[in-house]
């Protein structure tokens, strides 16, 4: 299980970082949900919740994954889910919140009042491709590319409505129960007539540890730079474990505590996956 590690991203994160145990090639579905709470550096705590469908196919060397996910949010009008503080001038803010008198974004600049939206976010479609491996795959060095489309609703406050595109470089090396790993990409940001985003660089690191028969725990450190005007760099640490039931099922539970104002103060998320 430790030597057969799985580097794609499938729930909407903008960089591999947490690895999990790899699963027979062929296709795999899962589903999920995951929490955060943070201030993101105004004086209203935003919330937001997102519940994952997953899949992928995985052969020897390459792997494509889909994600959609569904996604309320409920908080200042200038956080976006997956994307952070953001200077948000949509009239609309969050929802009609603003043509119905309860808050959102005005025009013109970011707004900390609260208001809250539900609905489809992001759909994510990624491959990878690795470029090197062991024969008993315990090193390994993987290619992703990665797109993210605008399909969320952007006058709900539940995405940029832009295309963002995404690549990465990401390697491992496994000794004995130990694995550590990490990788750098960058991310194309598209922008809209409303939230205007730069490109960044993302980077991240980690270890992971085969406690015994099925389990893997771990820890992993990402990061992004700032992106927008009016936000702030990504720096969080994630812990997980995961457990392998059999080939086909797997189980995985995560913390995450963000240190800066792009990310939330804290997080956590749980996953289950069956593979064919």
């Amino acid at each position: 299980m430790r030597k057969h590690m799985n580097w794609m991203v499938i729930g909407g994160a903008l960089l591999i970082g947490v690895p999990a145990a790899r699963a027979t090639d062929g296709f795999t579905i899962g589903t999920g949900t995951n929490y955060s709470r943070g201030n993101y550096g105004t004086d209203v705590t935003t919330e937001i919740w997102s519940a994952p469908f997953t899949a992928t196919y995985q052969s020897d060397r390459w792997t494509f994954g889909l994600s959609i996910p569904y996604v309320h949010v409920r908080g200042a009008g200038n956080v976006i889910p997956g994307t952070g503080p953001v200077d948000n001038t949509n009239p609309l803010g969050r929802g009609l919140d603003q043509l119905l008198g309860s808050g959102g974004s005005p025009a013109g600049g970011t707004s900390p009042s609260s208001s809250s939206a539900s609905g489809a976010g992001d759909v994510v479609a990624t491959a990878g491709y690795r470029l090197l491996s062991s024969v008993d795959r315990s090193f390994g060095l993987v290619a992703t590319g990665k797109v993210k489309f605008g399909t969320a609703d952007a006058n709900k406050g539940l995405g940029t409505g832009a295309n963002d595109y995404a690549v990465s470089l990401d390697t491992y090396k496994t000794l004995g129960k130990w694995t550590p790993f990490g990788g750098v990409g960058w991310t194309y940001y598209g922008s809209s007539p409303y939230i205007k985003l730069e490109s960044g660089i993302q980077a991240n690191a980690g270890m992971d540890y085969h406690v015994a028969g099925n389990d893997n725990v771990g820890v992993a450190y990402n990061y992004r730079q700032r992106i927008a005007i009016g936000g702030a760099a990504q720096s969080e640490v994630t812990a997980y474990w995961a457990h392998k039931f059999n080939n086909r099922l797997r189980l995985q539970g995560q913390a995450t505590g963000g240190m800066t104002n792009g990310s939330p103060d804290w997080g956590v998320g749980t996953s289950v996956n069956y593979s064919f």
